[in-house]
Parts: C-alpha cells; structure tokens; sequence
C-alpha cells in the first residue's frame, strides 16, 4: 500500500509540532500499520528529505522492486524513514 494523501497529513499533525512526544514514532507505526517505519538519525541519511519538521526528516521508500530505495513520489511509497535530528535517533 503506497502512502496517501490521508497518511501524509496524520505525519504532518504528528511531526509539525515545535516538541512532537518522544513515543513519536510508536504512534505514527500504531495509527499507519500497512506502511514499513524505519528510524534513524538525520546524519545517517544523506539523501534530501521528502519533508522537514522541527525535530525530524522525513524521507520516503520505495520497496517495489527488488531493491529498497528512497523515493520524492508518495505514489510509489511503501515506506517511511523518520530521521531525527539533533539528539539521537
């Protein structure tokens, strides 16, 4: 299932905060099941993300073929890295 329009804006209400809870990421993995959640820090990934919040990146993955990629196109989103910045991941 790809990432829809009705997903994106339940991670932006979530993630637009200027302090989103700590339990971020737990909430976004309970409220958007049929998506992959990967979490890391923002150095980890060099790639410009799809959306920047206060606190994290967001990028989006593509895992239709057999390699997972990142992607700019929520169409062909299966997934979602959630990279924090600043203090850990």
């Amino acid at each position: 299932m790809v990432v829809s329009t009705e997903d994106l804006g339940l991670i932006d209400g979530l993630l637009d905060m200027p302090a989103p809870a700590d339990g971020v990421f737990a909430d976004l993995r309970r409220h958007l099941p049929h998506l992959s959640w990967t979490r890391c820090d923002a150095t980890d990934v060099a790639e410009e993300p799809f959306r920047r919040y206060p606190r994290f990146d967001l990028h989006l993955l593509d895992a239709s073929d057999h390699c997972v990629r990142l992607t700019p196109d929520p169409a062909h989103a299966t997934g979602v890295v959630l990279a924090r910045r600043g203090k850990g991941a």
